[in-house]
């Protein structure tokens, strides 16, 4: 096999020398896509690579990914990980078929060049390809759920979007990454903003961390092209609830459990008011969540505003306005 292409982001293409621009925070990942000419096989309803999709065959989310030549790119990721630039490479992949082979393939070239730690994140793989990407050196496979529920999911990117996605079979590709590569090095996505509830999110950040299972937020970014690019994002009040629980859950320190819930909506995340002033003040939540070394610098938002995920420690003057954006200055724990 010879793949000749690989699809980068701007900012990653930037660090790895493919290109030259400006940009005001460094990704400290390289972010990679598998390249096709056609679409990806599934049709998810906020993306613009999906089969119906009207947009941009070279954007995800926010983030435009041109494509270069894979001997550069792997020569780039070479450089920018001896230089320390680089902390980690995430290939995604869309779905088509044999993309399984692609990843093993870019996968082991990295390998070959670098010993930089690779992420991958895919649709669900059966026991024995993930077993084939460890080999490849692999160190970590995400598995998208996106959706907070069940309901949610079959109708963003499962049977009601024509999509070829089930809950069941990401549920069942996420227990076995935990097996192949073990506990917190599995990832699964979590869209903010699709519809769900503060304790439809918090719920399944539980269930995921108990089963091994890290959960990487991200706000909800409309597109053009999509079928949602009428969907408004989420409140960023709201987003910061979500971060503040998912803090909490993914460090061990309160379960959803200990939190209560009002019309869906956190009053109390289990925590006195001192310790939740504490945490807010550490920025430590708000920082891009995903795997070591992502900071996926505005793949959500414009640099100008409002920032939903920090791609480095919030300033003094960025913690008062996520204060403000919190009601904590208020004393409003809504």
């Amino acid at each position: 096999m010879s793949l000749k292409k690989i699809r980068v982001s701007l900012g990653s293409a930037i660090v790895l020398g493919l290109t030259e621009g400006m940009i005001s925070a460094e990704p400290t990942t390289a972010y990679l896509l598998t390249y096709r000419r056609g679409r990806c096989l599934a049709n998810c309803a906020f993306c613009p690579q999906a089969r119906f999709s009207s947009g941009r065959t070279d954007m995800l989310s926010r983030v435009t990914w041109p494509a270069f030549n894979l001997n550069d790119v792997v020569k780039g990721i070479e450089r920018a990980a001896d230089d320390g630039r680089v902390k980690r490479v995430c290939i995604q992949a869309l779905n088509y078929p044999g993309v399984q082979d692609d990843i093993a393939y870019i996968s082991a070239y990295i390998r070959s060049a670098s010993d930089v730690p690779i992420s991958v994140s895919c649709q669900p793989l059966k026991y024995e390809e993930m077993i084939k990407l460890r080999e490849a050196g692999v160190e970590r496979v995400s598995v998208s759920l996106d959706a907070a529920t069940e309901e949610i999911f079959t109708k963003i990117k499962g049977e009601l979007a024509t999509g070829p996605y089930k809950w069941q079979t990401h549920l069942d590709a996420l227990k076995n990454a935990v097996k192949v590569f073990g506990k917190m090095k599995a990832t699964t996505h979590l869209i903010v903003g699709l519809g769900e509830r503060e304790e439809d999110i918090a719920y399944i950040m539980q269930r995921c961390v108990d089963m091994g299972v890290f959960p990487a937020l991200f706000a909800f970014t409309p597109v053009p092209g999509t079928r949602m690019v009428n969907h408004p994002r989420p409140p960023v009040a709201y987003y910061r609830r979500v971060q503040i629980a998912h803090y909490l859950i993914t460090h061990g320190i309160r379960r959803f459990e200990d939190m209560k819930f009002e019309s869906g909506y956190i009053f109390d995340f289990g925590i006195s008011t001192n310790d939740l002033h504490s945490i807010v003040l550490s920025g430590e939540p708000f920082l891009t969540s995903g795997c070591p070394g992502c900071n996926r610098p505005y793949y959500n938002e414009d640099p100008r505003g409002p920032i939903y995920n920090y791609p480095r420690k919030p300033a003094a003057e960025e913690i008062l306005e996520i204060e403000k954006q919190m009601g904590l200055r208020k004393n409003d724990g809504r």
